[in-house]
């Protein structure tokens, strides 16, 4: 953060650097036209009449207000011409899949089991840049577990994306209950996962809106989601109670808090898919287990993935697979990955202190 923070002083003390260079030029170029009209005046003082010479050096002292607001309009036509370069840019950018496939709709209990099968997968984020995925073969059966650990870049985050078509295949596809995700609508697929992200999104307006923005739920099931979600008593305490008003960004909560909102979304749900994405990273070790317990208990027919940035919130997955530069080193029940000499799980696991 420091640096972006850096990187934009630099870039301000350049432009206002540059903003008195323009404005020292103007000044200097009125300099020699006021100088220049003076001399010539002086010189031609015999065929020109005093006032004249007297409306001549006063519109030469006009030469430096023009000088600078003609700099200060191409500057402001160079700003201008940014935003169009970038517009043009945003027409050109790639459309998403269509939001609903007329030809391709699952069944309505699409999907009845959770099943998850990625299948020679392999994407990139651009055309010109190198695959962050590649050949991965993964699959997850109903209500199984699994967990997703690696290295920072090792690409745990882009298989959410790709399970949610954030981001397209460039060979391979996913299977969700035998259905290849491509081929239906984006409201269709994503409208029947759920995610919790590592930065929960919160909307400002109501707890209910933020929990029930379609409106779907009754009072008693979303008093019920924040009862397992662990929020009742804080909800209950405020004498607003489901119309507590969340600030942007969910800005009066504890990042705690937040995540357990996110939670008692999912809980709402009970989709078939349920994804963490490092949903723990950023909350105390007592919202951890609290999150932990729940999802253990209240998700035990769902098809679970665990993005994991501490090791200790995957060790009771039925699966690992570990993951480095892209591609699947490892896969095993946690037992076999710890026991296995040499293994990159092992030594991810001596870091953390669990072995």
């Amino acid at each position: 953060m420091e640096r972006y923070v850096d990187v934009n002083i630099n870039c301000c003390y350049h432009s206002i650097s540059l903003d008195c260079c323009r404005l020292t030029i103007a000044n200097a170029l009125a300099l020699v036209v006021s100088l220049g009209a003076s001399l010539l005046t002086i010189a031609g003082r015999s065929v020109l009449s005093p006032g004249m010479i007297g409306l001549v050096l006063s519109y030469t002292l006009e030469v430096s207000n023009a000088a600078s607001y003609t700099f200060r309009m191409f500057a402001l036509l160079e700003t201008s011409l940014v935003a169009v370069e970038r517009l043009k840019e945003y027409i050109g950018l790639p459309e998403e899949a269509p939001w609903r496939n007329a030809d391709t709709q699952p069944d309505a209990d699409w999907p009845a089991r959770g099943d998850i099968a990625y299948l020679n997968y392999s994407t990139a984020y651009r055309e010109d840049i190198e695959l962050v995925l590649k050949g991965i073969n993964i699959r997850a059966c109903d209500g199984q577990k699994i967990g997703l650990v690696g290295r920072t870049g090792a690409g745990k985050s882009t298989l959410a994306l790709a399970l949610f078509r954030i981001i397209e295949p460039k060979t391979g596809t996913i299977n969700l209950d035998h259905v290849d995700i491509t081929k239906i609508g984006l409201h269709d697929l994503r409208s029947k996962m759920t995610i919790i992200p590592q930065d929960p999104v919160l909307f400002s307006g109501t707890l209910r809106w933020n929990l029930d923005p379609c409106e779907e739920y009754t009072d008693d099931a979303l008093w019920q989601a924040l009862e397992l979600a662990h929020l009742r008593d804080f909800v209950a305490t405020q004498d607003a109670g489901l119309d507590y008003e969340v600030l942007e960004g969910g800005e009066n909560l504890s990042a705690g808090q937040r995540q357990l909102v996110c939670l008692a979304r999912a809980l709402l749900r009970k989709s078939k898919v349920l994804v963490l994405d490092e949903a723990t990273s950023s909350v105390d070790l007592a919202t951890d287990h609290l999150i932990k317990d729940t999802i253990q208990r209240e998700f035990r027919s769902t098809t679970v993935i665990t993005i994991a940035h501490r090791l200790h919130t995957i060790m009771d997955c039925d699966r690992i697979v570990v993951l480095s530069a892209g591609e699947v080193v490892e896969e095993g029940s946690p037992d076999e990955l710890i026991q296995k000499e040499g293994s990159l799980f092992l030594s991810m696991a001596k870091d953390a202190g669990l072995a």
